[in-house]
């Protein structure tokens, strides 16, 4: 039999006459003609048995294909989305008169922000693995430099006093040491970690009858030990967690629910400070995000619930397009009339809170958002302004009685610059990163207007003159060494990858090394004005805590060494994981 001639290529259907000469054409030429015709064999068994297949049976196999194939698209496109979330949507623009407005811009769309969620529940442990470059190496000896300082002269007391060599309790809990643990944790510092962890073991405890502030404790301690704890699972930092926590839930028997100021862990009472019958607006809504990490680890919802009904109630509250007041009545539950307006002291991290509770639970407290963004439109209306004569962008307050516009801006208000950058990577618009960028070089300038190269307390801003755009008092001269201005270096490095960000922060280390580095540690300044600046005799514990450690995060080479795709940064530098609701 001439198996050329009797051989069928069924295709189903009818071919043109050139479509078969090409086949057989190509068939002949086959330097393999009989794998090609077992092959063709082959084809036509498989289409025999599909023909014989039931109803029911070809449906079933249909079915798994698609739902295969859906698989297969859901898996892609999650990869795609949180590969994006790393991408940096834009290079920093330094010139801060590129964007000369910021009251034009459309208002942001909630619900498409509200539909980029993405499920990032980790569970594993971070690693560290030391400093990578000249400029980390540098800053962790001033780490190490400070925590011998405090170890000889003030170890297990709340702060070291530098230049005298004496120590200073505030709260009586070892401060220094269990707020800047974790940075010598992410710093590889093993030795300091491991005698700092002995201490909190053995001498940490919290039945004193001494008041504390609830706020500064929660963010210090709490909020230390749970880092602690998420970076070691060492159940022992857990322990310390939940008795403190159970202590701190005094603070929340007040009629209305808002937390009272003062706290005795020892007698777990509470009341309002002694000065006033207000708590402080800032201080009751920056808890959350200790207090519901607190639960998630310990399976206990009470904590969640009780700081989270916070958020609620002044979630409820008439606000000035969603500015508050910097004083609220625990007993009524309702802020201080015409208090100040601020984004400094009493009024910062309200703010920072509600972009970041809204990171922290997944993105699905939409609430939160909502007065988040309303927030961030009002300080664009009623407290950002231009100085004259060289249109630097700032954020002024409205003062207290007459909430009538007063140009000065603490420098806790740098912090802004870095959550405004934080909410543009998740999705906010465009206008919140230039706002972001102004403002940053904006407070860059309060460091670089000083022969100190470091910025005061507050700085005061002219709206009417032809040559200084800015100029500090005597009275608000002083630095404390804060982190802000540095934390949104570092936001900003992480999100944009710009490393001008870098070489601003190296500047104003080497202001700290040569102006407040003394032999036991490093020091408060009286008037960065001056070139010989008067010590002031104080080391903060957030210096350890928040400045150094966002500095040596700052200078990494590999920008995600903490991922602000998987982490929400406390008020003082801690970092807590994120969840998927």
């Amino acid at each position: 039999m001439n198996t050329k001639q009797d051989t069928k290529i069924d295709l189903g259907g009818p071919l043109s006459s050139s479509v078969i000469k090409t086949t057989i054409d190509t068939w002949q030429s086959s330097g393999d003609k009989d794998q090609y015709f077992d092959q063709t064999i082959s084809h036509r068994k498989i289409i025999r048995r599909w023909n014989q297949l039931s109803r029911l049976q070809r449906s079933l196999v249909y079915a798994f294909f698609i739902i295969l194939a859906t698989l297969l698209i859901i898996l892609y496109t999650a990869k795609s989305a949180a590969s994006n979330v790393n991408k940096p949507k834009r290079k920093a623009e330094l010139d801060p008169l590129k964007n000369s407005s910021l009251v034009n811009e459309p208002a942001v769309d909630l619900e498409q922000v509200k539909k980029i969620v993405y499920d990032t529940e980790i569970n594993e442990r971070p690693v560290f693995t030391g400093p990578g470059n000249a400029r980390q190496f540098a800053v962790v000896e001033s780490f190490k430099h400070a925590w011998r300082g405090y170890k000889e002269h003030a170890w297990g007391h709340d702060n070291l006093k530098p230049v005298s060599g004496m120590s200073f309790d505030w709260f009586s809990l070892g401060l220094t040491i269990v707020d800047s643990l974790d940075t010598a944790y992410i710093m590889g510092l093993n030795e300091e970690f491991e005698e700092g962890k002995e201490w909190i073991k053995n001498e940490l405890i919290f039945t004193k009858n001494k008041d504390v502030n609830f706020f500064e404790v929660t963010i210090r301690v709490l909020g230390a030990l749970l880092t602690n704890f998420h970076f070691t699972d060492d159940i022992m930092f857990l322990n310390k967690a939940k008795d403190l926590g159970e202590r701190l839930m005094a603070a929340f028997s007040s009629p209305s629910g808002i937390p009272y100021s003062d706290v005795n862990l020892g007698s777990r009472t509470a009341h309002a400070p002694e000065w006033s019958h207000y708590s402080t607006t800032a201080e009751v809504t920056t808890v959350q995000l200790e207090f519901r990490e607190l639960s998630r680890a310990t399976n206990n919802p009470m904590f969640e619930e009780a700081a989270s009904s916070v958020s609620e109630k002044i979630h409820q509250l008439p606000k000035k397009h969603g500015l508050v007041p910097i004083f609220i009545n625990p007993n009524t539950g309702h802020f201080l009339p015409h208090a100040t307006i601020t984004l400094g002291a009493r009024g910062d991290s309200y703010y920072e809170y509600l972009l970041k509770q809204w990171l922290q639970t997944g993105k699905r407290i939409n609430y939160l958002l909502d007065d988040y963004v309303t927030a961030i439109e009002g300080v664009r209306e009623y407290l950002a302004k231009r100085s004259s004569p060289n249109k630097r962008l700032f954020i002024g307050e409205l003062s207290s009685g007459s909430e009538s516009f007063n140009p000065k801006m603490d420098h806790l208000t740098c912090f802004l610059p870095g959550t405004l950058a934080l909410g543009h990577a998740n999705g906010l618009p465009d206008w919140h990163m230039t706002m972001a960028e102004e403002l940053l070089y904006t407070c860059y300038l309060t460091y670089a207007a000083h022969p100190t190269f470091l910025a005061p307390e507050i700085t005061h801003f002219n709206m009417v003159s032809t040559t200084d755009d800015m100029y500090t008092k005597t009275a608000d001269a002083h630095s404390l060494l804060r982190p802000e201005f540095v934390e949104s270096l570092w936001y900003m490095y992480q999100i944009t990858g710009n490393t001008t960000y870098q070489d601003w922060g190296w500047q104003i280390y080497q202001g700290f090394e040569k102006y407040a580095k003394v032999p036991n540690g490093y020091t408060s300044l009286a008037n960065v004005k001056s070139e010989k600046p008067i010590p002031r005799d104080m080391m903060e514990s957030f210096f350890l805590s928040e400045t150094l450690k966002y500095l040596y995060l700052l200078f990494s080479d590999d920008r995600f060494v903490i991922d602000l795709n998987k982490y929400v940064i406390n008020s003082e530098a801690h970092p807590l994981p994120i969840h998927k609701n």
